[in-house]
């Protein structure tokens, strides 16, 4: 019984409610990447829903995101038996909810189940919505789309799954690197989309001479998809941590600048120098991209015999900055 009422109180959270809501509108954003500006092309960037658009090649009656879901589901349960994951509420919804969103927004496109099944772009919307002639820019907006829906999914605490399931069993029993394993991957995926869909490769139907072409244009897409997710979760990575090295006396000059001038606060650890030995400061802070150039000319002022770091800083939790995010979900193991 307490169970069921830790189970309702965390499902009518207002953080649950707002994690669902992040979610389904990732996975409506995806869903119409994919639909509109990737799947009809026969692009293949890699994942689980570009090995649907091979296995769609060869079995055209099932939508792609019915394919997904054969997929999706037995590489969760992988993740839970073999990888002792815990299978959170958010992850299950959203492993449903895409592959059924795509094939709502599918239906939605094509006038009739022939046009469906052959993904024809000629017949999307009613041929108003044909991008054949600018495969380049399909595979921009497309990219963008599924990067930027992915990271609203994210947002709400689930987990894209996917081939990084196979990666992390890849890295756990076969010792690869988990990059390495996820590289290898979707170049496998990248690999059969141009032997199915660019020369036909098991197919009945005879493919056109240029259909090679489309792996290339994949390619991009991945590039963009990968590039608008790192940018949408990261942001423009607008934070920098100064790490500043220096004497004794010049960390107590530094700090009454720091406290008082700058009116920041910053972080202080006591080190040796390895070849001499001698005691050194350091002032760890993190800053304004638009401040470093203020802050190193102050610090040469201050202390100029001091070695400075500058270096990206992933992302920033704390006062001040962003309150550390909450994991409301409902975990089973």
């Amino acid at each position: 019984m307490s169970l069921l009422k830790q189970m309702l109180e965390t499902v009518l959270s207002k953080g649950f409610l707002r994690d669902m809501a992040l979610i389904f509108v990732g996975c409506l954003i995806v869903s119409v990447g994919f639909c509109y500006f990737i799947s009809p092309y026969k692009l293949v960037p890699g994942g689980v829903f570009g090995t649907c658009i091979v296995v769609h090649s060869f079995f055209p009656f099932m939508q792609v995101g019915t394919i997904a879901l054969f997929i999706q589901v037995p590489l969760l349960l992988l993740s839970t038996f073999f990888l002792g994951k815990r299978l959170g509420l958010q992850t299950l919804i959203a492993t449903f909810a895409t592959p059924l969103m795509f094939n709502a927004v599918t239906a939605l496109a094509f006038d009739s189940p022939e046009a469906m099944q052959a993904l024809d772009p000629a017949r999307m919307f009613g041929g108003r919505f044909d991008m054949t002639d600018d495969l380049l820019v399909s595979c921009v907006i497309g990219g963008a789309l599924v990067g930027f829906g992915t990271s609203f999914i994210i947002r709400g605490h689930a987990s894209s799954g996917g081939t990084d399931i196979l990666a992390m069993l890849a890295h756990k029993y076969l010792h690869l690197y988990f990059s390495t394993a996820l590289i290898i991957i979707d170049g496998v995926i990248v690999i059969a989309g141009l032997f199915v869909i660019g020369f036909g490769f098991g197919l009945d139907t005879p493919v056109e001479g240029n259909a090679w072409r489309l792996s290339l244009y994949a390619l991009i897409t991945m590039v963009i998809m990968n590039r608008s997710l790192a940018w949408s979760i990261s942001g423009r990575r607008d934070s920098k941590m100064i790490y500043i090295i220096c004497e004794k006396g010049a960390k107590e000059r530094l700090r009454e600048w720091i406290l008082f001038t700058l009116d920041r606060t910053a972080t202080h650890v006591q080190a040796k120098g390895l070849y001499t030995e001698k005691a050194k400061d350091v002032i760890i802070m993190i800053v304004r991209e638009k401040e470093v150039l203020l802050i190193t000319d102050e610090i040469r002022k201050i202390a100029p015999e001091a070695f400075i770091v500058v270096s990206d800083s992933y992302d920033v939790y704390g006062e001040r900055w962003k309150p550390l995010p909450e994991n409301n979900g409902l975990d089973f193991k």
